[in-house]
């Protein structure tokens, strides 16, 4: 019994220490906003000399006639539908696959699987021609339009071996009370896919948030800037950076993230701990 508290101990000690360890870039960041840029890099002390505002006061005017507030609006714009439209669609592709036999399973599941092993860049070019002619470009109709067509297969097979792990039954269920396909998809289905919806979510949102690349090779305009164009923004505006005015709104940028992920790290634990089952 005492053994049995003893190494209970030591693992609470472990966790704690791993915790500490991961969470000290993000103490860092938020004390380096209170620091000058001597200090920032002169010295390795955690705690700055002095609190003030002014890096955070500063840091949101500092980009010309836009202010954080519009970009901060911007990221919203493009992330929240993005997300939306990804969870919808991935969803009904995963229960297509889950729940039908139609010609060509098979075949179409392995070409929609063997997409995961296309990098990115390959595809730059031709999604560019073809936003360009369809006059996209400048627009979030970039990140909306994959999103509505289930472009993402790993969120697809996410919820689809998600699905795997719910019986039949539960359909066979509801055909026999009068439930049609639809139906039965939302009213049966998509509470008990909740889990995996809310980690395919999750991710989404985050990899749309970072994402740097496509933002700057789809969007021009300043005013169209999400945030992670806007830091990049903050660092060319001036000549002589001041660092802790562009690592306030790092900061505040990654605040967001935080608490999302901490507010659904039930939800995202549970998706990721099951989405390997087979039914």
């Amino acid at each position: 019994m005492k053994k049995n508290k003893t190494s209970r101990m030591l693992m609470y000690l472990l966790i704690i220490l791993v915790g500490i360890f991961m969470l000290y870039p993000i103490l860092w960041m938020a004390m380096a906003t209170f620091k000058e840029n001597s200090e920032i890099f002169g010295s390795v002390k955690l705690f700055p000399k002095s609190f003030h505002f002014d890096a955070y006061i500063n840091g949101w005017h500092s980009v010309g006639k836009f202010t954080f507030t519009t970009f901060y609006i911007n990221t919203f714009k493009l992330v929240v539908p993005t997300t939306l439209f990804t969870i919808l669609s991935c969803s009904l592709v995963a229960y297509g696959f889950a729940r039908f036999n139609f010609p060509l399973k098979k075949l179409l599941f392995v070409i929609l699987i063997s997409t995961l092993m296309l990098p990115s860049t390959v595809l730059i070019i031709p999604r560019y021609t073809l936003y360009n002619n369809l006059g996209w470009l400048n627009t979030y109709l970039p990140f909306y339009a994959p999103a509505l067509l289930a472009c993402y297969p790993f969120f697809i097979y996410m919820m689809l071996q998600f699905m795997r792990g719910i019986p039949k039954e539960l359909d066979e269920s509801a055909y026999i009370d009068g439930c049609g396909t639809m139906r039965t998809f939302i009213s049966i289905l998509w509470p008990l896919l909740k889990p995996a919806m809310f980690s395919a979510g999750l991710f989404q949102f985050l990899w749309t948030y970072n994402d740097f690349y496509n933002s700057l090779i789809f969007i021009s305009s300043v005013d169209k800037y999400p945030i992670s164009l806007a830091l990049r923004l903050a660092i060319d505006a001036e000549s002589n950076v001041q660092w802790a005015q562009v690592i306030a709104m790092a900061f505040i940028s990654v605040l967001p993230l935080i608490i999302i992920f901490f507010a659904a790290q039930k939800y995202f634990v549970e998706g990721i701990a099951t989405s390997g089952l087979k039914g």
